[in-house]
């Protein structure tokens, strides 16, 4: 599966636009993060277990985004995007969109 943040992809020709395709999934957070955060607040620095949460989030959302374009029998995924929102306090949404289409 081709997947591009752009519109078109190099050296192919879109033939088909076969419609919008996400997938999203809410995280909640560690207990351990947010004690690490809140120290993190006091001396600075990244806090890790967050990081590491939204890097597992973009993938899972990443690939439910792309379990949704097979569905379709699209070749590829264009104008990719991420979103992301809080959910609560401590739960976060990240989703991934793009355009399933079929190429020539």
């Amino acid at each position: 599966m081709i997947i591009t943040t752009t519109d078109t992809i190099a050296g192919k020709t879109i033939k088909e636009v076969l419609g919008i395709v996400e997938g999203d999934i809410v995280m909640s957070k560690h207990i351990g993060s947010d004690i690490t955060a809140g120290l993190r607040n006091i001396v600075g620095g990244e806090v890790k277990g967050y990081t590491d949460m939204l890097n597992k989030a973009r993938k899972e959302a990443i690939s439910r985004m792309i379990e949704n374009a097979e569905k379709m029998d699209a070749d590829a995924i264009v104008g990719m995007r991420y979103g992301s929102s809080a959910i609560m306090a401590s739960a976060s949404e990240m989703l991934a969109y793009g355009t399933a289409v079929k190429l020539k």
